[in-house]
């Protein structure tokens, strides 16, 4: 998995961030991080996918960024 910070992507709760690393557990067959909801910045939860799972993201580039 290559999910970095800043990436976003949305599934039927909405459109989310990712705000920290991912780490992985279980001898690296699952991967957690930490992601935000985009239209409630409060709400943070972890995710948890299995390592090799595919996860389609938008990538915000660096110009993006500085927007």
């Amino acid at each position: 998995m290559e999910l970095r910070v800043g990436d976003r992507f949305s599934d039927e709760t909405g459109e989310w961030e990712v705000v920290g690393r991912p780490y992985t557990t279980i001898g690296g067959k699952n991967a957690n991080v930490r992601v935000r909801l985009v239209a409630q910045p409060t709400v943070i939860e972890t995710r948890l996918w299995g390592a090799h799972d595919r996860i389609s993201v938008k990538r915000t580039t660096a110009e993006e960024g500085k927007r």
